[in-house]
This record gives C-alpha cells, sequence and structure tokens, in this order.
C-alpha cells in the first residue's frame, strides 16, 4: 500500500511539473524564441562540429564557427528559394481563380444540370432550390478564395515588414547557437561539479535519454510531414496540376492539423478537376493517390513514431488522440511529450 501511495505521489508530482513547465514555456517563447531555435540548432550540429575538431584538429571555437556559417547559410538558402515560390504561386493562384470561375461558371452549371437529370423526380421547387444553392456556394467559394488568398499575400507582405525583427531572430539564434555549441562540454562540466554527489549519473542518465528520445520525436514526425510533401508533390507533377509547389506545401500543414488531414488539399483538386476542366482521368487519378496517401499515412505514422521513441503504437494513437480531442495541435504536442517524457522516466528509474 505504501509502495502505491509513492507511486501515486511521484507520478502526481510528475504531472503538475510537467504541466506548469509547459504553461511556462509557451507563455514565455516570445521572449525565449532566438534561445530555443538556438539550443535545438546546437543539438543538430553538435556532431559535425566534434567531427571537424577530431578529424582535422581543429580548435572547438573554430569548429564551431565554420558550422554554425555553413548550417545558417544553407537553412537560409532553402527557406529563401521556398518562399520566394510560396510567394509566386499565391500571387498568380491569386490572378487566376476568379477569372477561372468566370471563365468555367458555365460548365459549372452544365454539370449541375447534368447531375439533376438523375433526380427528375424531384419536386421542382427543391430542384430549383438546389440549384439556386449551389450557385450560390460557387460564388462564395469564390470570394473565400479570393480571401483566402489576399490574406495569404498580407502575411507574407506582413512577413516582408517584418524582416527587422526577423533579422534580429536570427542574428541573435546565430550567436546563441555558436556560443552554446562552443560551450556545451564546459556547461555540461559545470553543471555536474554542482550536483550533489551521486546525483549527476542520474542526471546524465536523463540527459542522454531525453536528447535519444525527443531527437528522434522530431525526426520521426519531420519523416512523416516529408514523405506526405514528397508523395503529394510527385503526384501533382505526374498529373501536372498548377500550383503543385504550394499545394504540396499546405498539403504538409493540413497533415499536422486536427480535423483537415490531405482531404482539404487532394477533394477539392480532385473534384474541381472532373467537373470544372472535365480531366477525369486527373480527377480520379488524384482521388486514388489521395486513397493511397492516407492510407500510407496510417501505417506508417504510428510505425515510425513508436519505433523511433521506444513507445507502443497504442500509446502513441492514444497521445495523439487525446491530445487532438483537447486542445488541437497544441494538445497533441502536449500528450506526447508527456508520454515521452514519462517513458524516460520509467527508463532511468525516477517514476
Amino acid at each position: 500500500m505504501d509502495f502505491l501511495k509513492e507511486r501515486f505521489d511521484r507520478l502526481l508530482i510528475f504531472a503538475i511539473t510537467y504541466t506548469l513547465t509547459a504553461l511556462v514555456f509557451f507563455r514565455t517563447l516570445d521572449y525565449t524564441l532566438p534561445f530555443v531555435l538556438a539550443f535545438i540548432c546546437a543539438y543538430i550540429i553538435r556532431r559535425p562540429t566534434l567531427y571537424l575538431c577530431k578529424r582535422f584538429n581543429l580548435k572547438r571555437a573554430t569548429a564551431s564557427m565554420i558550422t554554425t556559417v555553413v548550417f545558417f547559410t544553407v537553412i537560409i538558402s532553402v527557406l529563401s528559394w521556398g518562399l520566394t515560390q510560396l510567394a509566386q504561386e499565391a500571387v498568380v493562384l491569386g490572378k487566376n481563380t476568379q477569372s477561372y470561375i468566370d471563365l468555367y461558371m458555365a460548365d459549372i452549371i452544365r454539370a449541375a444540370e447534368n447531375v439533376g437529370r438523375f433526380y427528375q423526380n424531384l419536386d421542382p421547387s427543391i430542384l430549383s432550390a438546389i440549384e439556386n444553392n449551389f450557385s450560390s456556394s460557387i460564388t462564395k467559394l469564390s470570394n473565400a478564395t479570393v480571401t483566402v488568398t489576399g490574406k495569404a499575400l498580407t502575411m507574407l507582405l506582413n512577413l516582408v515588414a517584418s524582416v527587422p525583427y526577423i533579422i534580429m531572430v536570427v542574428v541573435f539564434t546565430m550567436l546563441a547557437t555558436y556560443f552554446f555549441i562552443k560551450d556545451m562540454s564546459a556547461a555540461r562540466t559545470k553543471i555536474i561539479q554542482v550536483l550533489p554527489e551521486g546525483k549527476e549519473e542520474k542526471l546524465l542518465s536523463v540527459v542522454r535519454e531525453s536528447r535519444r528520445m525527443l531527437g528522434s520525436y522530431f525526426k520521426s514526425y519531420g519523416a512523416v510531414i516529408g514523405i506526405t510533401f514528397v508523395e503529394t508533390l510527385v503526384v501533382f507533377l505526374f498529373f501536372k496540376v498548377k500550383y503543385a509547389f504550394i499545394l504540396s506545401i499546405l498539403t504538409g500543414i493540413f497533415d499536422i492539423l486536427p480535423i483537415l488531414g490531405v482531404g482539404a488539399v487532394y477533394l477539392p483538386v480532385a473534384l474541381i478537376s472532373m467537373f470544372v476542366f472535365n480531366n477525369y482521368f486527373t480527377g480520379v487519378g488524384i482521388l486514388v493517390a489521395y486513397v493511397a496517401v492516407v492510407i500510407i499515412r496510417h501505417i506508417v505514422e504510428p510505425k515510425i513514431v513508436s519505433s523511433s521513441l521506444g513507445i507502443h503504437p497504442v500509446a502513441v494513437l492514444a497521445a495523439i488522440f487525446i491530445g487532438l480531442k483537447a486542445n488541437g495541435f497544441l494538445g497533441m504536442i502536449f500528450c506526447i511529450f508527456l508520454v515521452v517524457l514519462y517513458t524516460i522516466f520509467r527508463k532511468v528509474g525516477i517514476l
């Protein structure tokens, strides 16, 4: 009985501490963002830095400078190219959306009439109401698309207007990354020295296991989103769908958002291809690809996440479902990290 009580107390302290830490982290993220990013970047490039030190007998400061500059050069180049592509396709989409709908409105109405022939036995007033509602829906869809595109362009303009702040964040992140990676070993030694005797090994075990599992977490979800993005880009390029790049990015974003999923992109593209452009080959092909992507997603995600984290797939699925149900995407992140940290503390014997 005392064992169960002690176990319950530990779990309660863990849950309260984790929740408070998560709240403080997200509440203060606006002020700590450069340093959080710097810590993540330092973790990513620590091995290349150690390799340079050992392979070329470089000083830690020199190797840290080289890896930091190369890493941020690559990241900034890729982001610049991606944002440029995104802006170009968004501008073209915004210009052409309204003209597409105006140009193919007659075809849309004709398609609606063809569908209506299957329901000739319905009351004429019902058919008229359906037709009016369909026309109204098309108009609303057109206005919504233009509005969304306009907001996307506004966001891009705001992003351009925020260039000074972004430059400041990038500069502070680069500097903090350099100092983190340069002084990582010294900081580790100092932390160990101030710990009570006999506790350093326990802390090192927690750090090692946390580094392994959290690194695996980001790699696994990055792999899942990357697979969805590549699959979508290949499918849309194969079927010569316009705006393939921006649609693939949206698919990757929707893939990690609750409710929406990849269908928020695939289904409209397939329906527009079939009923607006009369391209049934492309429409059916995209629907088949959509089913394949969803099946692959549901097979791959639990296996990649659970195998990389060493957690049972059911626990991962439960964390995803409960988190999404409780508070959407942030709730999912909260619950998955809760499961991950609980597993870490169990492995090192704290819980």
